[in-house]
């Protein structure tokens, strides 16, 4: 039976990552991304996130979201620069809550969006070794995103004021402040 290690290869010291970004979680939004070396200077990162809550007062942010990003380190991986490239995908069922900054979303206080948005972008990004198995990680990505939705009048309402409506979105399209866990 052929192993997983034999299928894969070895995996050395600070070949794979595991981390979570902190300013996702400022918007109560769970989240763990994972991010393999591929190259010397290269690596995959997977990360998703949620938020099943509805808040007080029907204040809606659900959502889902998955966003692969293959890296480029410019001196070695999980350390200092990085440029990225990513994908971004996603459900959501936001409304009934204040505007916030690099929103889509006029109105979000009297309406509520529902539906789902595909797009990509590039980032830039830095590591900073903590300790041996520790980083802190910051990035920024800008991009572009198209979303397709119902809206409705009120974060309770089943009725849609728009039905089958599109938007397209250039803007900051990721946004982290990671605390990561190298093995």
């Amino acid at each position: 039976m052929l192993s997983m290690t034999a299928f894969i290869g070895k995996i050395d010291a600070q070949d794979v990552g595991i981390k979570t970004n902190l300013a996702y979680w400022a918007s109560a939004s769970p989240n763990l991304g994972l991010e393999i070396g591929l190259g010397k200077q290269t690596t995959l990162d997977i990360s998703a996130g949620f938020n099943p809550f509805t808040f007080s007062d029907g204040k809606k942010w659900k959502h889902w979201l998955v966003q692969p990003e293959l890296r480029y380190w410019t001196c070695e991986r999980f350390n200092g620069h990085f440029l990225g490239l990513h994908l971004i995908g996603g459900g959501f069922n936001i409304g009934n809550v204040s505007s916030f900054p690099f929103s889509m979303w006029d109105g979000l206080e009297k309406n509520r969006y529902k539906g789902h948005a595909l797009g990509g972008g590039i980032a830039y990004g830095y590591a900073w070794m903590l300790g041996k198995h520790w980083n802190l990680e910051a990035e920024v990505g800008v991009g572009y995103a198209h979303a397709w939705y119902d809206q409705y009048p009120c974060a309770k309402c089943s009725d849609a004021t728009l039905t089958d409506a599109n938007k397209n979105y250039w803007g900051i399209t990721k946004l982290a402040i990671s605390l990561v866990y190298l093995f």
